[in-house]
């Protein structure tokens, strides 16, 4: 039913122009519009929803993750640069080797929005 259409992730902040500036100028992305309550960004051939609501911040699970292949050590250097601490949890098949957990074939870095939303790069 619905494996033929694209998904649009969608992430709750309390002020949408601290949004602005950390998905846009932080983390890099395309701001394609915006109105008083939602902004959406270009990210790959998909869109990002940011939009304000109340209960920003509440999901204690990733929320948005995106896949960059053999571009995560960069990537994750390049993030930090621009002041993103990134988040270090004890899980078991995973090492941290600085900000990346390494295991499984995979390594994956997760970090905070200013509001809490957990996101994550993860490549090979």
């Amino acid at each position: 039913m619905l494996k033929n259409y694209e998904p649009i992730a969608t992430v709750a902040v309390r002020d949408l122009a601290v949004a602005r500036q950390f998905y846009r100028d932080t983390l890099g992305l395309d701001l394609a519009s915006e109105d008083s309550e939602v902004l959406t960004f270009k990210a790959g051939q998909f869109q990002l929803f940011v939009y304000r609501s109340q209960y920003a911040g509440t999901n204690q699970a990733t929320a948005v993750t995106w896949a960059v292949g053999n571009e995560v050590d960069t990537i994750v250097r390049d993030i930090a640069a621009k002041g993103v601490t990134f988040e270090h949890y004890q899980m078991e098949g995973l090492k941290l080797e600085g900000d990346l957990h390494v295991g499984y074939g995979m390594k994956v870095a997760w970090f905070k929005d200013p509001d809490g939303n957990i996101l994550s790069v993860n490549g090979m």
